[in-house]
């Protein structure tokens, strides 16, 4: 097992809010800071403080909250957005610029070349003002490795603290990642930061790779929400970490209360098999599966939902075998003999052939027609 040198900066508040018709109160921004600086999580992007006056609000009022977690305001390479984000009293500033000839090409009237010298010269701004500066690569995974370096070399000699490679797009592998991280980390002495998007549900693999590959902040959001399909899955990603990497400094039992809030604030609903806090997560239908739980959860539970907060349900329908029936029916703290178990099992089966669900309420009913019928 390799060990990682990594650090996780969540982009739920920024990047997470830019899920089409996602918009978080500023209460809401905070409780979800709140959350995240109690997991642990070492890096808040709390927002993009340019985008309006409450918005600055916002990052200003988590700026002050008092957490652990280093605060980060997301910026354009222009002196105004720079200034609002200092006065927003964040730690650092994320400034970026497109680097993929598509990119420039269609946002500017002028070469890369210059699009990056104008950018540098925002980094002096910055720090001139007293403030870190993280160097952000738009569409980095779209851009020749050749000019990514010279955008990374520039920002480090001009004390960008951090570089940042997004692939904008979600269009990388793991093994483009892998090729492309080593390269860059290998070039420029300053760590490298992972912002990978889902387009083609490799964000979390991918971000797993560029930090085998040397990157060191990760970037996530709650619930993997954000444009498009969304970015890295935070909860994803911490458990990946802590089950193959044995990083276990995050308080992973806060996931699911976590992941279950910002879908409330943000409406955008999870899939009910969603990895780690799904409603399907821990839960088992298969008779052949449930005995084997019931003697031993990991035959088919990697890691246990007690470790993310998570609860474990036994699912009732045609897959099921006598031993799950026998234990769901005691936990509802009925008794039936052997052969009324075979008769309700048979119900049970037939019922959900039919796409009926079978409840706690249903399975009662089924209970109890067995039971009043003539044996």
């Amino acid at each position: 097992m390799k060990s990682l040198n990594i650090e996780i900066c969540d982009v739920t508040l920024r990047d997470g809010e830019q899920t089409p018709g996602v918009s978080f109160s500023c209460k809401e921004k905070a409780e979800i800071a709140t959350k995240l600086d109690e997991i642990g999580i070492e890096v808040i992007e709390a927002g993009f403080p340019a985008v309006s006056e409450n918005e600055k609000q916002c990052v200003k009022t988590i700026a002050n909250l008092g957490l652990d977690a280093r605060i980060c305001g997301f910026s354009r390479a222009r002196e105004p957005d720079i200034q609002t984000a200092i006065d927003c009293d964040v730690d650092m500033v994320s400034i970026f610029i497109p680097t993929s000839e598509l990119h420039v090409r269609l946002k500017f009237k002028k070469p890369r070349e210059q699009v990056l010298e104008d950018a540098l010269k925002m980094i002096d701004y910055a720090r001139d003002h007293g403030v870190q500066v993280r160097f952000a690569a738009e569409d980095a995974s779209r851009t020749d490795i050749p000019f990514l370096k010279k955008v990374y070399r520039g920002a480090a000699d001009h004390g960008a603290v951090l570089l940042s490679f997004a692939d904008t797009v979600g269009c990388l592998l793991p093994s483009d990642m892998q090729r492309m991280m080593t390269e860059l980390v290998d070039s420029v002495d300053r760590p490298f930061c992972a912002h990978c998007h889902n387009d083609m549900g490799c964000a979390v693999a991918n971000t797993i790779t560029a930090a085998e590959a040397g990157a060191f902040q990760l970037h996530t959001t709650v619930n993997g929400i954000g444009e498009r399909a969304g970015n890295a899955s935070l909860e994803e990603l911490l458990v990946a970490l802590r089950m193959k990497k044995g990083i276990d400094r995050y308080d992973l039992s806060k996931l699911t209360e976590l992941s279950h809030l910002v879908e409330k604030y943000s409406g955008v609903a999870l899939p009910r098999n969603k990895p780690v806090t799904g409603e399907l997560a821990f839960s088992h239908e298969s008779g052949i599966h449930i005995a084997a739980i019931l003697e031993d959860p990991s035959a088919y539970e990697y890691f246990p939902p007690d470790l993310v907060g998570g609860e474990r349900h036994f699912i009732l329908g045609k897959h099921t075998g006598k031993k799950a029936l026998e234990h769901v029916v005691s936990t509802i703290g009925c008794e039936l003999s052997e052969k009324q178990i075979c008769t309700v099992l048979d119900l049970v089966k037939d019922h959900s052939e039919h796409k009926c669900n079978i409840t706690p309420d249903v399975l009662r009913k089924l209970i109890k027609k067995v039971k009043e019928s003539p044996q």
